[in-house]
């Protein structure tokens, strides 16, 4: 198996991915491996640490035991069990160097007054708070290497923090502060070699859309009828690749729709 200068690149590194059960998540990890399949530790975290198994079986079962792969049980909701994740890890694991910000969710497409408060509790407990949290877990990790820091923070955006729309008005606001926390926090690390990088993805097909309809698969389905949606290992492909950069290159900004999109709203092509 031959590998790349990225490959090269990301050998002997720790990459930590959240929401790594399903969708854009579950492409990333295996990716990463797939790119540098000689020496790699992936560590793997969703809800779901059944799924999380068995996609390390199916990784390992695919490019071999070079990379290491750790599923971990975790809620980026819950402050708790982010606050003890590190520490929680076994040593080898420790050491991280890129981390994956991708746990995200949106629920309903309720317009204000009838936006339910569990539902805008959980969408900023996880796309923001979580988020912020999972940040300033690894952050001492990397800011006690030598000659002022090092690794990697790759937050998963979407264009719907730079264009809200009608009924995502919640999720919106929640990308939208993950995106001035981005830029801030990049700002905040100039001076250091931590690099700080975001993936604005458009249309995905993922499971993001049963979730959005409270399970409904045909309303999710519906979002999708008559164009084609990016898919998972599209976004998957660029965060490896930001990652995979020199250290000294920071892509600081990625936004990445489908040829038929032009913004948030989507234009359906005909059907022939």
């Amino acid at each position: 198996m031959s590998t790349t200068a990225m490959g090269k690149r990301l050998e002997g590194k720790t990459v930590v991915v959240t929401g790594a059960s399903s969708g854009i998540g579950r492409s990333t990890a295996f990716e990463f491996a797939r790119t540098s399949p000689k020496n790699l530790k992936l560590v793997l975290t969703a809800r779901r640490k059944d799924v999380l198994e068995q996609i390390a079986k199916d990784i390992n079962a695919e490019v071999g035991d070079g990379v290491k792969v750790l599923p971990v049980q975790l809620d980026v909701s819950k402050p708790d069990e982010v606050r003890g994740f590190v520490a929680g890890l076994p040593e080898e694991f420790r050491e991280i160097d890129v981390l994956v910000n991708n746990a995200g969710l949106v629920k309903g497409v309720a317009r204000a007054p009838e936006i339910a408060e569990q539902d805008m509790q959980i969408m900023f407990d996880t796309n923001v708070t979580g988020l912020i949290n999972m940040t300033q877990a690894v952050l001492p990790t990397y800011l006690k290497r030598a000659d002022g820091g090092r690794g990697d923070i790759i937050n998963v955006g979407s264009i719907a923090g730079r264009e809200p729309y009608v009924g995502g008005s919640i999720y919106c606001a929640t990308k939208a502060a993950v995106r001035s926390f981005n830029e801030s926090l990049r700002k905040e690390l100039v001076h250091t070699r931590v690099r700080v990088m975001e993936i604005d993805p458009g249309q995905v097909e993922t499971e993001f859309s049963v979730v959005r309809f409270y399970g409904d698969k045909a309303k999710a389905d519906a979002v999708y009828a008559g164009c084609e949606p990016l898919t998972p290992d599209d976004i998957a492909e660029v965060i490896v690749f930001v990652a995979g950069r020199r250290e000294n290159v920071v892509v600081a900004d990625t936004m990445i729709l489908p040829s038929h999109q032009g913004g948030c709203t989507v234009v359906h092509k005909k059907s022939s």
